[in-house]
Protein backbone atom coordinates (compact mmCIF):
# COMPACT_ATOMS: atom_id res chain seq x y z
CA UNK A 1 0.00 0.00 0.00
CA UNK A 2 1.52 3.54 -0.88
CA UNK A 3 2.02 6.49 1.29
CA UNK A 4 -1.35 7.75 1.08
CA UNK A 5 -3.54 4.84 0.83
CA UNK A 6 -2.31 4.02 4.51
CA UNK A 7 -2.92 7.60 6.32
CA UNK A 8 -5.78 7.37 8.48
CA UNK A 9 -6.48 3.42 8.23
CA UNK A 10 -6.85 3.02 11.64
CA UNK A 11 -8.78 5.42 14.16
CA UNK A 12 -6.82 4.90 17.16
CA UNK A 13 -4.43 7.81 17.51
CA UNK A 14 -1.21 6.56 19.14
CA UNK A 15 0.97 9.73 19.58
CA UNK A 16 3.14 12.23 17.53
CA UNK A 17 6.45 11.89 16.26
CA UNK A 18 9.08 13.64 18.21
CA UNK A 19 10.74 14.93 15.05
CA UNK A 20 7.16 16.61 14.55
CA UNK A 21 6.78 18.24 18.16
CA UNK A 22 10.23 19.78 17.51
CA UNK A 23 9.29 20.65 14.33
CA UNK A 24 5.87 22.24 15.80
CA UNK A 25 7.83 24.03 18.85
CA UNK A 26 10.20 25.51 16.72
CA UNK A 27 7.49 27.21 14.63
CA UNK A 28 5.98 28.22 17.50
CA UNK A 29 9.00 30.14 19.07
CA UNK A 30 10.13 31.64 15.22
CA UNK A 31 6.35 32.89 15.42
CA UNK A 32 6.77 34.66 18.47
CA UNK A 33 5.31 37.13 19.72
CA UNK A 34 2.92 36.12 16.86
CA UNK A 35 1.05 33.27 17.64
CA UNK A 36 1.74 29.64 15.54
CA UNK A 37 -1.11 27.53 13.66
CA UNK A 38 -1.73 24.39 11.76
CA UNK A 39 -3.29 20.87 11.30
CA UNK A 40 -2.02 18.23 12.21
CA UNK A 41 -1.85 15.07 9.82
CA UNK A 42 -0.43 11.24 10.56
CA UNK A 43 0.26 7.80 9.17
CA UNK A 44 -0.43 4.50 9.75
CA UNK A 45 1.98 3.48 12.84
CA UNK A 46 2.69 -0.14 10.73
CA UNK A 47 4.42 2.45 7.95
CA UNK A 48 6.29 3.71 10.56
CA UNK A 49 7.72 0.22 11.54
CA UNK A 50 5.81 0.37 14.59
CA UNK A 51 3.96 -3.07 15.20
CA UNK A 52 0.92 -1.79 16.44
CA UNK A 53 -2.57 -0.86 14.83
CA UNK A 54 -3.06 3.23 15.10
CA UNK A 55 -2.01 6.36 13.55
CA UNK A 56 0.98 8.38 14.36
CA UNK A 57 0.77 12.63 14.17
CA UNK A 58 3.80 12.86 11.57
CA UNK A 59 3.11 16.16 9.84
CA UNK A 60 1.74 19.85 10.64
CA UNK A 61 0.56 21.34 7.19
CA UNK A 62 0.24 25.27 7.54
CA UNK A 63 -2.73 26.66 4.99
CA UNK A 64 -1.38 29.33 3.11
CA UNK A 65 -2.80 32.87 4.20
CA UNK A 66 -2.79 31.82 8.08
CA UNK A 67 -3.33 35.36 9.67
CA UNK A 68 -1.43 35.65 13.14
CA UNK A 69 -0.71 37.96 15.80
CA UNK A 70 -0.19 37.88 19.59
CA UNK A 71 -3.74 36.94 20.70
CA UNK A 72 -5.10 35.07 17.63
CA UNK A 73 -4.47 32.95 14.48
CA UNK A 74 -7.40 32.95 11.24
CA UNK A 75 -6.68 29.95 9.14
CA UNK A 76 -9.11 30.65 5.73
CA UNK A 77 -10.33 27.79 6.06
CA UNK A 78 -10.95 28.24 1.59
CA UNK A 79 -7.43 27.77 1.55
CA UNK A 80 -7.47 23.93 2.93
CA UNK A 81 -6.29 21.75 0.24
CA UNK A 82 -9.11 19.14 -0.45
CA UNK A 83 -6.77 16.34 0.21
CA UNK A 84 -5.86 17.43 4.08
CA UNK A 85 -7.68 15.29 6.18
CA UNK A 86 -7.01 16.65 9.64
CA UNK A 87 -6.47 14.72 12.79
CA UNK A 88 -6.70 18.03 14.67
CA UNK A 89 -4.77 21.27 15.56
CA UNK A 90 -1.28 22.70 16.93
CA UNK A 91 -1.25 26.17 17.78
CA UNK A 92 0.63 28.50 20.11
CA UNK A 93 0.05 31.11 23.13
CA UNK A 94 3.03 33.40 23.25
CA UNK A 95 1.30 34.69 26.69
CA UNK A 96 2.57 30.66 28.00
CA UNK A 97 -0.73 29.76 28.86
CA UNK A 98 -1.35 26.14 28.34
CA UNK A 99 -4.85 25.89 28.80
CA UNK A 100 -7.54 26.62 25.45
CA UNK A 101 -9.64 29.77 25.98
CA UNK A 102 -12.89 30.15 25.08
CA UNK A 103 -11.94 31.04 21.06
CA UNK A 104 -9.83 27.58 20.99
CA UNK A 105 -12.77 25.79 21.90
CA UNK A 106 -15.33 27.17 19.24
CA UNK A 107 -12.49 26.11 16.41
CA UNK A 108 -11.99 22.62 18.57
CA UNK A 109 -14.63 20.89 16.75
CA UNK A 110 -12.99 18.55 14.10
CA UNK A 111 -10.36 16.42 14.61
CA UNK A 112 -9.26 14.11 17.70
CA UNK A 113 -6.07 16.38 19.39
CA UNK A 114 -5.57 19.80 19.79
CA UNK A 115 -2.13 20.87 20.81
CA UNK A 116 -1.25 24.30 22.51
CA UNK A 117 2.47 25.27 22.84
CA UNK A 118 3.24 27.81 24.95
CA UNK A 119 6.25 30.02 25.32
CA UNK A 120 9.19 29.90 25.75
CA UNK A 121 8.72 26.46 23.89
CA UNK A 122 10.86 24.39 25.33
CA UNK A 123 10.01 20.55 25.35
CA UNK A 124 7.51 20.46 28.22
CA UNK A 125 5.91 23.49 27.06
CA UNK A 126 3.12 22.27 25.49
CA UNK A 127 -0.68 20.37 26.39
CA UNK A 128 -2.77 17.96 23.84
CA UNK A 129 -6.88 18.40 24.16
CA UNK A 130 -9.83 16.55 23.37
CA UNK A 131 -12.55 18.42 21.23
CA UNK A 132 -14.47 19.63 24.18
CA UNK A 133 -10.81 21.18 25.45
CA UNK A 134 -10.43 18.58 28.55
CA UNK A 135 -6.66 17.60 28.76
CA UNK A 136 -5.90 14.34 26.93
CA UNK A 137 -2.74 12.14 26.91
CA UNK A 138 -0.48 12.31 23.83
CA UNK A 139 2.65 10.18 23.98
CA UNK A 140 5.56 11.50 22.60
CA UNK A 141 7.42 8.57 19.82
CA UNK A 142 10.59 8.57 18.42
CA UNK A 143 9.79 7.00 15.08
CA UNK A 144 11.55 8.53 11.55
CA UNK A 145 9.41 10.60 9.71
CA UNK A 146 9.31 10.52 6.08
CA UNK A 147 10.60 13.51 4.10
CA UNK A 148 8.00 16.19 2.95
CA UNK A 149 8.67 15.24 -0.72
CA UNK A 150 7.90 11.83 0.28
CA UNK A 151 4.54 13.14 0.62
CA UNK A 152 3.93 14.36 -2.68
CA UNK A 153 3.82 12.63 -5.98
CA UNK A 154 4.45 15.10 -8.72
CA UNK A 155 7.54 16.89 -9.97
CA UNK A 156 8.96 20.00 -10.91
CA UNK A 157 7.98 19.52 -14.66
CA UNK A 158 4.32 18.79 -13.33
CA UNK A 159 4.21 22.03 -11.94
CA UNK A 160 5.57 23.36 -14.70
CA UNK A 161 2.93 22.01 -16.69
CA UNK A 162 0.17 23.11 -14.88
CA UNK A 163 1.68 26.70 -14.83
CA UNK A 164 1.78 27.05 -18.41
CA UNK A 165 -1.56 25.58 -19.00
CA UNK A 166 -2.82 28.32 -16.76
CA UNK A 167 -0.74 30.73 -18.68
CA UNK A 168 -2.47 29.32 -22.44
CA UNK A 169 -5.94 29.68 -20.72
CA UNK A 170 -6.51 26.15 -20.77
Amino acid sequence: MGLFGSLFRSSELLGIAAETLEFALEASEDAHPNEYMGFLRGMDARDLGLDRDGTVITDVVVIPGTESNPVSATVKTSMKPNDVQSLGSVHSHPNGVLRPSDADLSTFGSGDVHIIIGAPYGRGDWRAFDRYGDPRDLDVIDVPVPDAEDFFDFTQMDIDDELRDDDLGR
